[in-house]
């Protein structure tokens, strides 16, 4: 799983972004961490490179992670993808759209979020329930999908997580999306943003220092 993303270009040797940085990375779910990771690259609102994420920044998640390519409006395939998606799917899902982990009902659902991420840019995050029907006991997942820039700088690449609770048992497993949410990237603060909003809340109030006015008077006294 060392070279899961590889780094597309040796421009980054140097510049890698490890979880080592927030907190304690293994305090964060995957999604956190992954978004976590994700902001520490962006620039104002412009969406990271394909080419910055590397492998070394999400080693103890690598598992869950995957990268999406945009194919068509709302539709786009794995290009790479970590083991737990292969045991939800029961077989190697590279190559496959992302609407295969989705019920039919929910396709159309999913398609219209994942062209927002694309096309406004935004981070989207999908609560999942896989029914329990056939030999399978009920499964709920969560999966967060953040855009990123291919090497030709348009936004046509996605790094995602997928995380289930509960036993895969019978694959393949197939969801519905009962709750989504849709960010702009434009809503999101880089760590520079963050740092200085912290900075000026806590900063004290640098008031102009005023003398106080001459109301007081000297007055003599004479002894008798």
């Amino acid at each position: 799983m060392k070279t899961f993303f590889g780094n597309g270009s040796g421009s980054n040797i140097g510049k890698i972004v490890t979880m080592d940085r927030f907190a304690s990375g293994r305090s964060l779910s995957p999604l956190r961490q992954a978004e976590a990771y994700w902001t520490a690259l962006l620039t104002g609102d412009s969406v990271p490179m394909r080419s910055q994420v590397d492998p070394r920044g999400l080693e103890n998640i690598l598992e869950c992670t995957f990268i999406l390519e945009r194919i068509a409006p709302g539709l786009a395939r794995f290009r790479l993808a970590g083991s737990h998606l292969s045991k939800l799917a029961g077989m190697e899902v590279r190559g496959m759209p992302l609407t295969a982990f989705f019920e039919p009902s929910a396709r159309t659902q999913v398609s219209d979020v994942l062209e927002q991420v694309f096309s406004r840019p935004a981070v989207a995050e999908l609560g999942m329930i896989s029914a329990g029907k056939l030999g399978r006991t009920r499964l709920q997942a969560r999966m967060i999908l953040l855009p990123l820039k291919s090497d030709l700088g348009d936004i046509s690449r996605v790094l995602g997580v997928l995380v289930s609770d509960g036993v895969v048992g019978a694959t393949p497993r197939r969801f519905t999306v009962p709750d989504t949410r849709v960010r702009p990237v434009s809503d999101i603060q880089t760590p520079q943003e963050q740092s200085l909003q912290v900075s000026a809340e806590f900063a004290e109030d640098q008031r102009e220092f005023k003398r106080p006015g001459s109301h007081l008077r000297l007055v003599a006294s004479r002894d008798d």
